[in-house]
């Protein structure tokens, strides 16, 4: 039987339950939902959301929003339900489990506001993957390419919504070709610098908008850490208090 901690983030209003091996929730969960630009009354589409990090932390952030999670692995959907039950988000956050290649019914494709993913990084094939297999399907693209999470995406969100994902810094120009092709414009790439000195970047988010002139601008974007490997104060603001990301 798999050990399960719970755990918290945003300063301790987001409720984790998540497994003690394999997949983990980092920073960037948060720092996807900080990324959001969702108001009042709108309709988020969280795809491939895991244990519910980046659901609950942006229905924390937006009161008055609604977030639906869709998740593979089932284990996950439960985990995900029991955290949003402990943080108090029923009623405004729900998780369906699915496969974006086949996805629920019931899910209001071309009706979202905004969606937003953490799609797994590694291509297959590429490096070693994990041991663990719930966090090599997470983390290793398998059957569902970075082009099938990103068609999935545009198609869900209503004309002129947002699409927002968190990725590798190296695959940036690959995410935004992709973006390009299914119609999405006003296209931004904020890094995040892993910190001010060594001007490294392991990490981008890209947001665009369906429907709009194709346009593509790279943002300053944040600084992670300090000269002294704590976190920047503005990154603590958003990670703590719940800030925005403003693309």
């Amino acid at each position: 039987m798999v050990e399960i901690t719970r755990d918290t983030i945003m300063g301790g209003r987001v409720i984790i339950f998540q497994p003690i091996g394999g997949y983990r929730v980092s920073i960037d969960s948060v720092l996807l939902a900080a990324a959001i630009p969702a108001k009042l009354g709108e309709l988020i589409l969280d795809v491939g959301s895991g244990t519910g990090a980046v659901s609950m932390s942006l229905a924390i952030r937006c009161d008055g929003v609604f977030v639906t999670g869709l998740e593979i692995q089932k284990k996950f959907v439960n985990l995900a339900k029991n955290g949003a039950q402990e943080t108090g988000l029923n009623g405004r956050v729900e998780f369906l489990e699915g496969d974006l290649l086949s996805p629920p019914e019931g899910l209001q494709i071309g009706r979202f506001d905004h969606v937003m993913a953490n799609p797994p990084y590694v291509t297959s094939g590429q490096g070693n993957s994990p041991i663990d297999q719930s966090k090599c399907q997470a983390t290793v693209e398998g059957n569902t390419t970075l082009k099938d999470w990103l068609n999935f995406l545009v198609t869900c969100v209503r004309d002129g919504g947002s699409i927002t994902i968190i990725h590798r810094y190296d695959r940036s120009d690959e995410v935004t070709s992709i973006l390009k092709k299914f119609g999405a414009g006003n296209a931004v790439i904020f890094p995040l610098w892993h910190n001010q000195e060594d001007k490294v970047i392991k990490r981008v988010i890209v947001q665009a908008y369906k429907g709009k002139d194709w346009f593509l601008q790279t943002l300053p974007g944040l600084v992670l850490h300090d000269e002294n490997g704590f976190y920047t104060k503005k990154t603590e603001e958003v990670l703590r208090l719940g800030k925005a990301l403003l693309l």
